[in-house]
């Protein structure tokens, strides 16, 4: 093995996102309880859950939105209640279009996502325009950044959307429900560009109900439920999982198993267990979701 493989090996190895009995809630109450997880660099991580399940409560915490009740929870090597430096986590949430009502280009949206990065008063630099035009490249909308946002179909907006969290060259990307409510072939495009990024050793943790858009991007699925992990595996070990599930209920099994997710291959959920709104899309008093 190169030198240069043994580095990619040994940063795949690092721990990004550590919890370790980690609680999350609100106003001292807590909705995820004893959470241990690690998510690794370059791992590409689908959280799934029904709504009530803690996913919501999860990432919120890790984006500091809500209240860190307990355990132990490590951002990028950094303690959460120490981790300042938002820029290094890029955050794509769940947005069916942009606002019309402020007139902005591409460009400028997408280098919104360096403000967290430097005072706002200072221009940006050569370096961060090229950053800009890089992230745009990403995605795929080079040759857009000078068009009205409001002029791009709802999934280009979508795409803009995550070339605005990559602006920043952050590390690790969360994404809320990245294919929701676009059509089949530009669920087909993001689902390019998140393969882009994977390709690319860009770490993500995708909260989604549409795991057939993801199909060869996932490495990893997580499903909760009542504010645990009820599930953490591959995508083969969740398909056995969900089989055997199957077998179980075709024998005349009963209970409630909360990564019984039907649409793992179709795209749909007819058991109703992980679709309706989107898990960041609710106020703050929808607690638990």
């Amino acid at each position: 093995m190169s030198d240069s493989e043994k580095h990619v090996a040994s940063a795949r190895e690092e721990a990004v996102i550590r919890l370790d009995h980690a609680s999350f809630g609100y106003a001292g109450r807590p909705f995820t309880e004893g959470v241990n997880l690690t998510i690794r660099a370059g791992e590409v991580v689908a959280l799934l859950g029904p709504n009530g399940s803690g996913k919501s409560t999860l990432i919120r915490g890790l984006l500091g939105l809500t209240e860190h009740l307990g355990g132990e929870v490590d951002l990028l090597g950094t303690p959460l209640a120490q981790f300042h430096d938002g820029s290094r986590l890029g955050y794509v949430p769940q947005r069916h279009t942009l606002s019309n009502s402020v007139r902005s280009t591409v460009r400028e949206v997408i280098a919104t996502g360096q403000l967290a990065g430097r005072p706002w008063w200072r221009h940006a630099s050569s370096q961060e325009r090229a950053a800009v035009e890089r992230a745009a490249e990403t995605v795929g909308l080079a040759d857009r950044l000078e068009s009205d946002v409001a002029t791009l179909s709802g999934g280009q907006q979508r795409r803009v959307l995550i070339a605005r969290a990559l602006a920043s060259g952050p590390q690790v990307l969360i994404m809320d429900e990245p294919t929701a409510g676009v059509d089949a072939a530009s669920q087909d495009v993001l689902a390019a560009v998140m393969r882009r990024l994977a390709g690319l050793g860009v770490t993500m943790l995708i909260v989604t109900h549409e795991l057939a858009a993801l199909r060869g991007i996932v490495d990893r699925i997580i499903a909760m439920d009542s504010g645990r992990i009820a599930f953490d595996g591959t995508p083969a070990e969740y398909a056995e999982r969900l089989a055997t599930l199957s077998l179980a209920a075709d024998s005349g099994g009963h209970g409630h198993h909360p990564y019984e997710y039907h649409g793992a291959s179709t795209g749909q959920d007819p058991a109703g267990l992980v679709g309706g709104m989107g898990p960041l899309d609710g106020p703050v008093e929808r607690r638990g979701e």
